[in-house]
């Protein structure tokens, strides 16, 4: 009973994830944790996140942003092993607090940035990846944190969703990596993850003729509110 519930939502989570290329780990997280345990479920998640990037991926392929991708991915990934060692150290309070705050502040941020038509370049990219990427290697996930980074650059709808699944599945494989290499990844959890994996995949094509139809000035407006609520959720946990 518990595993069905967690395709149904894993299925759910797949097609708000579809919709705005992110967002998957925040619904599923806590499923996890409750069912298999705090520990178990992050190393579950890396593997279900790999396969959810991977649809998202294929569901966009003509609009991926190579460069893009291979900018962020190229300081994420050395940064992701670091953080994935790392992650028993930092306070996980300390963390989400940190990123909370991060969230929040990239709403303001966002919206100055487009109204002095200030476009992100490949090197803020880098510089972003190399930060983003530290934090994916600690926590669960850090997905709502590369939306303004992505969207600053200019991406936005299935080029966004596309782009941002690319990069994150680097980054996603290097801590599933790092995980088993430590022998944090029994054969149990993997095969848990891609269970979950499935139902994420096959809820990211569901959702992409939702995102066609997206304008993208609503599509923006439901990014800053996946940021609202995001940032207001970890500094509320990292309070509690």
């Amino acid at each position: 009973m518990s595993l069905i519930v967690i395709l149904a939502i894993g299925l759910i989570a797949g097609v708000v994830s579809g919709i705005i290329g992110t967002g998957s780990s925040i619904i599923l997280v806590p499923v996890l944790a409750y069912v298999y345990g705090p520990k178990e479920a992050i190393p579950i998640m890396a593997v279900a996140a790999i396969m959810a990037n991977l649809s998202r991926i294929l569901a966009w392929w003509r609009e991926v942003d190579w460069r893009a991708c291979a900018a962020y991915a190229a300081t994420g990934v050395p940064a992701a092993v670091l953080g994935a060692r790392t992650m028993l150290v930092l306070p996980p309070r300390a963390v989400d607090a940190a990123i909370g705050a991060f969230l929040l502040a990239m709403i303001p941020t966002r919206h100055w940035l487009a109204a002095h038509f200030i476009k992100l370049r490949l090197v803020h990219l880098a510089v972003a990846g190399a930060a983003i990427g530290f934090l994916t290697g600690i926590v669960a996930s850090t997905g709502p944190a590369s939306v303004p980074v992505f969207i600053g650059y200019g991406l936005t709808k299935g080029a966004f969703i596309g782009t941002e699944a690319a990069a994150s599945l680097a980054i996603y494989a290097t801590k599933t990596l790092t995980f088993q290499g430590s022998g944090a990844l029994p054969v149990m959890d993997l095969l848990r993850g891609l269970v979950v994996g499935a139902s994420l995949m096959l809820g990211a094509f569901i959702a992409k003729p939702f995102v066609l139809r997206l304008a993208p000035e609503t599509f923006r407006h439901i990014m800053d509110a996946l940021l609202l609520a995001s940032g207001t959720s970890l500094l509320w946990s990292a309070a509690g």
